[in-house]
């Protein structure tokens, strides 16, 4: 059974999609994929080729035979079709320079393990908008899931810096950290921070 995160992520995945995983590490993703026979064909990836190694394993263990592993940076070097790509477990800037310059599908599913505003900043002006938007909690850390397809959205500020989950729980705990962070600061930063506190309050109820 996959753990919360990637349980997600396999739910948002199309009924007969062709996946590429980026950053597969124990290919524990793609295995559960076809397994259950939600993607036809998978194409995972990843730089370690340790890591592959150990992918390569857990797949043969499984008796799969439909996942194609590739060693390589992010999307380099792929020229096999894909119509869904899925990258998690990474920081939002190393997600940019993934995307960046590559011929990109129409459906992506993205879980970046920081700064989603900036994350969210970029789809949006690549020419993506958001179709679902998933926070999921996992070993006390939160993680923002979200898939994207080709189009175009106005996002407020507050939709790019907070996403559009309406997670309560999830606003709860930003608003209880942003606290924190109140507490300890300066003069003119408290009279930033409190502007957010007051959104996010907001949120959270």
């Amino acid at each position: 059974m996959l753990k919360k995160r990637l349980m997600a992520i396999a739910n948002l995945v199309k009924k007969d999609a062709i996946v590429i995983d980026v950053g597969t590490d124990h290919a524990y993703l793609p295995i559960y994929l076809s397994q259950n026979k939600i993607a036809k064909k998978i194409i995972a990836t990843d730089i370690s080729q340790n890591a592959l190694d150990g992918a390569q394993k857990n797949i043969e263990k499984a008796n799969i035979k439909d996942i194609t592993l590739i060693c390589t940076d992010g999307l380099n070097g792929i020229d096999i079709f894909y119509d869904t790509l899925i990258i998690s477990g990474m920081g939002a800037s190393r997600i940019i320079n993934i995307l960046d310059n590559h011929n990109l599908p129409n459906y992506i599913i993205l879980s970046s393990n920081n700064d989603y505003y900036k994350l969210r900043k970029y789809m949006n002006k690549i020419g993506y908008k958001i179709i679902k938007e998933l926070v999921v909690l996992e070993n006390d850390k939160y993680y923002d899931i979200i898939s994207y397809e080709k189009g175009n959205e106005k996002l407020s500020n507050i939709n790019l810096k907070y996403g559009i989950s309406k997670d309560k729980k999830y606003y709860k705990y930003l608003y209880q950290k942003q606290k924190e962070i109140f507490k300890k600061a300066n003069f003119i930063k408290k009279m930033l921070i409190f502007k957010e506190l007051i959104i996010l309050k907001k949120l959270s109820i």
